[in-house]
């Protein structure tokens, strides 16, 4: 498939470490660093705990797209999203958070995210290679 335009960077990031086991406040501190780490301007955040000793979700919703956040302390696991466009550096965000806990299993895969120059048919969709691990 042809490309267009090259819209941003999506970043996922597997991590097991302390990041799992940060609480609300220090998640969204996380976050927020990463953010201004990768040239982004925070519009709004909003984060949920499920409980004493549960998960945690949260989200940055970014003038050039998102930051996500997913926890699951009783597993030591941490899935985070990192979606941006423009002249902004989502893998300088990676590294904040990576480098939170410098003994956390970590990682990454980067996918370009861009405009297609055709339709796919649903029934003869072939899932895109445009993926890389970078961790």
């Amino acid at each position: 498939m042809e490309c267009l335009l090259i819209i941003g960077q999506h970043l996922l990031i597997e991590c097991t470490g302390k990041q799992a086991h940060l609480d609300q406040d220090h998640l969204e501190s996380l976050l927020l660093k990463a953010a201004q780490a990768g040239g982004a301007k925070v519009l709004s955040s909003h984060f949920h705990s499920f409980g004493e000793n549960l998960g945690i979700t949260g989200v940055l919703i970014l003038a050039e797209s998102h930051i996500t956040v997913h926890t699951w302390p009783e597993l030591g696991y941490a899935a985070f999203d990192i979606f941006m466009c423009g002249d902004c550096r989502p893998d300088l965000a990676a590294k904040v958070i990576s480098d939170a806990d410098s003994s956390a299993k970590i990682s990454i895969k980067s996918y370009t995210r861009k405009q297609p120059t055709e339709t796919i048919n649903q029934n003869t969709f072939q899932p895109e290679t445009n993926q890389k691990e970078i961790l």
